[in-house]
């Protein structure tokens, strides 16, 4: 049934203000990408040249293969604790009634609320404190810190979708606490346990506030592009950061698409 109430003056306004929100938002973003192909060293218009000689000057720089390993590698690791630890908060939260629940949950989203630029000095001191500071394990520990939140907060989202009788039933019918976690809990959390890997990851792989101050010579990926900018202004900035955008939007996307799908449930009467 139409509603004869909607004024389509009003439909277009609001289309065309998302469509001028997603262009602000991606523009700069866009001529990124538009001048990484410029044969010039300055971003300028009109462009001099169609080239890939920034791309061929990245691919041959080992301290941007330096950085994108060290980023691979701390994104991989974190996305598997920082999953790991979310999804035993989120289920602790579904599974568990206590005293203090409320400032559990409180305390387990806090620290994406903290300022990166506060968090990477706590972050320096007490890493530095117990002698694990300057390391790419130190970036890893950090960022697990950072990511596990998000991760809680997907796993936590998944399981208020769940029948809490499902896993009473298998216990009813002869499963153990880990074999109903096996063959219950986990498999009707997977897409979001995938989405939190994806999610994570993508966290991992962009932040660079944080890993600035406890990576010390083992940089990430957007710590050396950090580098790139500090005294001259280097067209390299332009591939990497379009790079890192086509991998941080792949991961986001993957996430998105695995949250969206939902278990099939069957139709009363059908």
């Amino acid at each position: 049934m139409s509603d004869f109430n909607r004024n389509p003056w009003i439909d277009w306004t609001l289309k065309l203000y998302i469509l001028l929100a997603f262009a602000f938002i991606f523009a700069p973003i866009a001529a990124s990408f538009v001048f990484s192909f410029n044969v010039d060293r300055f971003p300028s218009l009109p462009l001099g040249g169609f080239s890939t000689i920034w791309y061929e000057t990245v691919a041959a720089d080992p301290l941007v293969w330096e950085g994108l390993r060290n980023t691979l590698i701390a994104g991989v690791v974190v996305s598997v604790l920082a999953t790991a630890i979310g999804f035993g908060a989120a289920y602790t939260d579904f599974r568990y009634k206590f005293f203090g629940k409320p400032f559990y949950l409180a305390l387990a989203m806090l620290p994406p609320t903290i300022p990166v630029v506060i968090l990477g000095l706590a972050m320096l001191a007490f890493l530095s404190n117990v002698s694990l500071s300057g390391q790419i394990h130190s970036v890893m520990i950090a960022h697990v810190v950072m990511c596990a939140p998000f991760a809680m907060a997907i796993c936590r989202l998944r399981l208020s979708q769940m029948d809490p009788s499902l896993e009473a039933a298998a216990w009813n019918l002869g499963a153990s606490e880990w074999k109903a976690m096996r063959y219950v809990i986990i498999p009707f959390c997977k897409p979001a346990i995938f989405a939190a890997l994806f999610i994570t990851m993508a966290v991992s792989f962009d932040e660079f506030a944080v890993a600035w101050f406890v990576s010390g010579l083992h940089e990430t990926l957007p710590v050396k592009v950090l580098g790139f900018l500090q005294g001259q202004v280097s067209p390299r900035i332009n591939v990497i950061g379009t790079f890192v955008f086509i991998a941080s939007m792949t991961l986001v996307v993957l996430a998105q698409i695995l949250l969206m799908k939902r278990s099939a449930t069957p139709k009363a009467g059908g």
